[in-house]
């Protein structure tokens, strides 16, 4: 059943939105925003729910979408909402670290590093990425390039040093001399 004008948020010509659901879209998402914060991904869900196909129409709607069903566990149908927002906003760091956590939960450790490096394109320059890319890396096997990244991410931010020695993603290289090299350094 088609929905009438009041409930669609896409009243109007060409699809654009009127004012009061502007409004609605944007209390949503700060709704939806606030449950993911709280660790409530099934009450950021329903809320997202309430915007009906509305989601499927923005970017950042359709990245809280697949954070609130990676935040449930449903890793497979969080790739769905992700990828798409990902296609429209190819410069969002937080769709390609989210991509990558999924994707290393689905067993998908290449499309886990694939996504960290969408997301390094974007932003050479982020910590978090670098660190991220350097534990799938490091579960790919693929020690030099993990040991660069990590490499990069701690001299980006120091604070990640105090990561590594609990992170079991570098389990693989954990015994390797240059990943004790530099882990070891003092700073």
């Amino acid at each position: 059943m088609p929905e009438s004008p009041r409930e669609s948020p896409h009243s109007g010509s060409g699809g654009t939105l009127k004012a009061r659901d502007r409004i609605r879209l944007r209390r949503v998402e700060r709704e939806a925003e606030g449950y993911l914060e709280l660790g409530m991904g099934q009450h950021a869900l329903e809320a997202l729910d309430s915007l009906g196909k509305a989601v499927d129409f923005s970017p950042h709607l359709l990245y809280l979408r697949g954070e609130a069903l990676r935040e449930l566990g449903r890793y497979e149908k969080a790739l769905e909402p992700l990828r798409r927002a990902a296609k429209v906003d190819p410069d969002s760091t937080h769709v390609w670290l989210a991509l990558g956590w999924c994707h290393k939960r689905t067993g998908r450790i290449d499309l886990a590093v694939t996504a960290l490096e969408r997301a390094l394109e974007a932003e050479p320059r982020d910590a978090l990425v670098q660190y991220n890319l350097a534990c799938y890396l490091s579960l790919a096997g693929n020690k030099e390039r993990a040991l660069a990244h990590l490499s990069q991410a701690l001299s980006l931010d120091s604070g990640y040093r105090m990561l590594v020695h609990d992170e079991p993603d570098f389990d693989p290289i954990r015994s390797d001399p240059g990943f004790q090299e530099l882990t070891s350094i003092i700073v």
